[in-house]
């Protein structure tokens, strides 16, 4: 019995390792480069290479993001640390809030500079309080890296996590029920840039506390994967047929759903891919992908363009292609910038992967 609970953590760890990867990999998706601007992007709306890309999106990039946060919860859950708030919160702004705000700095540098002495299509400093909001995420979304929200409230949920983990269950409830109100509703700027964030965190607490991922493993494969599927259907259908900006409750109720069936799947598909013969390079890559979620669009603002001279952009022949592989373009950029970090500035490297490299 010892060996075999033995195994059983080591397999999740692994599982939690490959979950990771898998869905920053699909956060790459969702900023994927097009070529276009949003006007154009509409007027491709229905084509198929748009609905490809919006299936990527939503199947790879906004439903497997959920389950990062509830791994997040799910950890801190577990974690002595909490109990000492001062080294926690400490802690978590070196490994969370200080590379949020150097590689925000590291955007605005190169990729603002680059739309000023190079022509590139991006954002550049408006005034002061562009550049502190863009660095520090205080009232919206970064204009370069965006996916910078999700870093900014997860670092509040850690701050809150010392609370969070201490609270009766009825009381974790009327919070995630809170936070899922305030996500259908649209409320949460400023304080949260997502409510859901805040939502599967403290569902990773309950789900700790409840072994909700044991349970999910007995699941066979298929019927993990099928709520999934069918709500993904769902979303698919609506997009097409209703379009954004129709019954804003209704989708966003729907959008909730997904996320959470998604949770379910991808953290099945995980525990699968811990004992397949794709383990262990999913492993290799595991230490590259927090600074692969924080770089990656800055690689795409300042590669994309180039490599799309090849491809075209959005609606192209060649196109589809690119959009495909653009995860793994961006992964080999990544790793070989990590490595020669590593090697030539270890320090930084720490800095900058929040002590994961």
């Amino acid at each position: 019995m010892p060996e075999t609970m033995t195994d059983d953590g080591a397999r999740r760890s692994d599982a939690i390792a490959i979950a990771r990867v898998i869905c920053i990999l699909g956060v790459v998706y969702v900023h994927a480069w097009t070529g276009l601007n949003g006007e154009a992007l509409n007027a491709l709306r229905g084509t198929a290479q748009e609905n490809l890309r919006w299936l990527l999106m939503e199947l790879f990039g906004r439903s497997a993001v959920p389950l990062l946060g509830l791994i997040s919860g799910w950890l801190v859950a577990g974690s002595s640390g909490t109990r000492y708030w001062r080294r926690h919160v400490r802690r978590k702004a070196r490994t969370i809030l200080l590379p949020m705000i150097l590689w925000n700095g590291i955007a605005i540098l190169l990729v603002s500079s680059a739309a000023l002495t190079l022509g590139l299509s991006a954002p550049v400093p408006r005034s002061l309080w562009w550049v502190v909001n863009e660095m520090l995420v205080l009232t919206r979304n970064p204009d370069i890296n965006v996916q910078m929200g999700f870093l900014r409230d997860l670092f509040l949920c850690m701050v809150a996590a010392p609370l969070l983990v201490r609270a009766p269950g009825w009381a974790l409830g009327i919070i995630a029920l809170v936070a899922a109100a305030c996500h259908v509703t649209g409320l949460g700027p400023p304080v949260l840039m997502r409510a859901s964030i805040l939502f599967f965190f403290t569902l990773g607490i309950v789900a700790r506390r409840g072994a909700w991922e044991g349970r999910i493993i007995r699941l066979p494969l298929l019927l993990a994967l099928l709520p999934f599927a069918l709500l993904m259907g769902a979303q698919l259908y609506r997009a097409i047929m209703v379009g954004d900006g129709e019954a804003v409750l209704a989708q966003r109720t729907l959008d909730l759903a997904v996320r959470l069936s998604a949770v379910v799947a991808f953290w099945r598909i995980a525990w699968a891919l811990a004992r397949s013969r794709a383990r262990a390079t999913l492993l290799r890559i595991e230490p590259f992908v927090f600074l692969l979620f924080c770089a990656h669009l800055i690689l795409i603002w300042l590669g994309g363009p180039l490599l799309g001279k090849l491809t075209g952009p959005l609606g192209s022949p060649l196109y589809p292609l690119y959009l495909i592989l653009q995860p793994l373009l961006v992964l080999v950029a990544v790793v070989a910038l990590g490595r020669i970090l590593r090697r030539v500035a270890p320090r930084a490297a720490a800095l900058l992967s929040g002590g994961r490299l």
